[in-house]
C-alpha cells in the first residue's frame, strides 16, 4: 500500500490533449444534429477549446477557463435564456459519450460512472439555468468532481 494520491480524472482521461480530442469530435457531431444543432448554429470558432479548458478544469486539470474565461459566472451566461429542453440535454448527453468512446477516453467503470455523473449534474443544472425567469446563483466557483465525489450543493 503507498501513500500516493490517486491521479485526477483530468489525468486519468489523458490530460488537456484527451478533453481537446472530446470537444473536437464532439462538435462535429452536434452540428450535424437535427435536435441540437440549431442551439449551436452561431458558435465561436474557438467553443470547442473553450468547453475542452472547462471540462478539465472540472475534471482536477489546471484552472485556464477561470482564469482565462471568467469561470462560472461566464459558462452561466452562455446557458440563460437558452430554454434548453429535456430532450435537447439528453441528446448533448448521449453525443458526447458516444464522442468519449470514438476518441478512446478510459472505459473502465469508475472513470466512466465520475465522468458521466458529472456531465449529468452540470447539463440538468445547464437546463435549469436556461429556463426562462431562472434565478441561478451568479457567482460560483467551477465545480472540481473527482472519483465519485459530488461537490455540496450551495445555493
Amino acid at each position: 500500500m503507498t501513500d500516493e494520491e490517486p491521479p485526477t480524472l483530468y489525468e486519468w482521461a489523458g490530460g488537456t490533449e484527451a478533453f481537446e480530442r472530446l470537444t473536437e469530435v464532439f462538435y462535429r457531431h452536434v452540428i450535424k444534429d437535427d435536435l441540437i444543432g440549431p442551439l449551436f448554429a452561431n458558435m465561436d470558432p474557438g467553443h470547442a477549446k473553450h468547453v475542452a479548458m472547462w471540462l478539465s478544469e472540472v475534471f482536477g486539470g489546471p484552472d485556464r477557463y477561470t482564469k482565462e474565461r471568467g469561470g462560472y459566472p461566464v459558462m452561466l451566461r452562455h446557458h440563460l435564456g437558452k430554454a434548453i429542453t429535456e430532450p435537447q440535454r439528453r441528446r448533448w448527453v448521449n453525443l458526447l459519450m458516444d464522442a468519449a468512446d470514438e476518441v478512446g477516453l478510459p472505459d473502465d467503470p469508475e472513470f466512466r460512472a465520475a465522468f458521466a455523473g458529472y456531465i449529468e449534474w452540470g447539463t440538468r443544472l445547464a437546463k435549469d439555468n436556461s429556463q426562462p425567469g431562472a434565478t441561478p446563483p451568479t457567482q460560483a466557483p467551477a465545480p472540481h468532481w473527482g472519483w465519485g465525489v459530488a461537490p455540496p450543493y450551495q445555493p
